[in-house]
């Protein structure tokens, strides 16, 4: 297999790019000029260096490749500047699937996410035909992944072998930014995380998040999607089971919403000043009022997307940032 990968530097992308790799394939990588290399350190991996926003480019990366995984996204939960995220998220995709409709491709696996999905109201895991708007999407992150889907379903109509998969919240190594889950375990292990809110995941081990990738290029159907994802738990969940693998004591105090809410508003408005990000951004916190859980039953019957268990995915992050030095206080074993 000839194959793309952007976003091959960033935590899901560097997984796929393993993934490949193990199966023989032969891997290529579009990644900005601007982006850390240690993700693909040692990797028998092509680079091309260039910006989904220049069409000449992506087409460069795709041409003589017979599958495309397109990873590469814009994440972030707080941006000065919205129209930047919605440009690389959303016009980068309709480039990317341009290019690979011109140098015909055989496969396209379009990641997207969760947050592109619909949420039930009485709590109930969502799937992915729970009915869904661009009203219901929090911050111009979801909102640009939306219409990047959109973006998808228009090329699928024109004839592009497309699949969408929707991962949820990935568990590992090699989180080198880190994600903003990542963070959350950097901080519990760092003794900075005193308090939590009523809210859920639905995580999965980013190792089965990469495989579902290679499976949905493999047997995936065309214009449909699947949700990546596995189990369903709660914040203080998981902060149990991280007290478990760490030794850390979990925290015990559960906050109202509204105390978040408010430092997160604060937080925000004096980021828009002065361009820094806030710790606490306001779109999380906006997201974090409802639990975001959902089934990966259609993942799992017609990909065969593997179910790890979760206990071992955290703990090869909390190895993994322990060892790569993430933490600012010496941690027990």
């Amino acid at each position: 297999m000839r194959a793309l990968v952007t976003g091959g530097t960033g935590f899901v992308g560097a997984h796929i790019v393993r993934a490949l790799l193990d199966r023989g394939a032969s891997v290529r990588c579009l990644v900005r000029s601007t982006s850390p290399d240690s993700a693909l350190a040692g990797l028998e991996v092509e680079r091309v260096v260039g910006d989904l926003r220049d069409f000449d480019a992506v087409r460069s990366a795709v041409q003589g490749r017979e599958v495309v995984f397109h990873c590469a996204a814009d994440y972030r939960l707080w941006v000065p500047d919205p129209a930047e995220m919605f440009s690389s998220n959303v016009d980068g995709t309709r480039n990317l699937l341009r290019a690979a409709y011109e140098c015909r491709v055989e496969r396209v696996v379009y990641t997207s996410t969760v947050g592109a999905l619909g949420h039930t109201a009485n709590g109930i895991p969502a799937d992915e035909t729970t009915p869904v708007d661009l009203r219901a999407m929090v911050g111009p992150y979801k909102k640009s992944k939306f219409l990047a889907e959109r973006v998808a379903d228009e090329w699928v109509a024109r004839g592009l072998p497309v699949t969408i998969v929707n991962p949820s919240t990935p568990i590992g190594e090699l989180d080198i930014k880190p994600t903003a889950t990542g963070q959350v375990i950097v901080d519990f292990l760092d003794g900075r995380m005193p308090a939590y809110v009523r809210t859920g995941l639905n995580l999965i081990d980013v190792r089965d998040v990469a495989s579902g990738h290679l499976l949905a290029a493999e047997h995936g159907r065309i214009g449909e999607r699947y949700i990546l994802g596995h189990r369903n738990m709660t914040l203080d969940e998981i902060f149990a089971a991280l007290a478990r693998l760490s030794g850390r004591p979990a925290p015990r105090i559960r906050l109202p919403h509204w105390l978040p809410w408010t430092v997160g508003a604060a937080q925000t408005a004096v980021a828009y000043c002065t361009g820094r990000p806030p710790r606490v951004a306001f779109d999380a916190v906006r997201l974090s009022r409802r639990p975001m859980f959902f089934r990966s039953d259609k993942a799992v019957h017609e990909l065969g997307l593997p179910q790890s268990p979760i206990e071992a995915a955290l703990g090869r992050a909390v190895e993994w940032f322990r060892d790569a030095g993430y933490l600012r206080v010496c941690q027990a074993s």
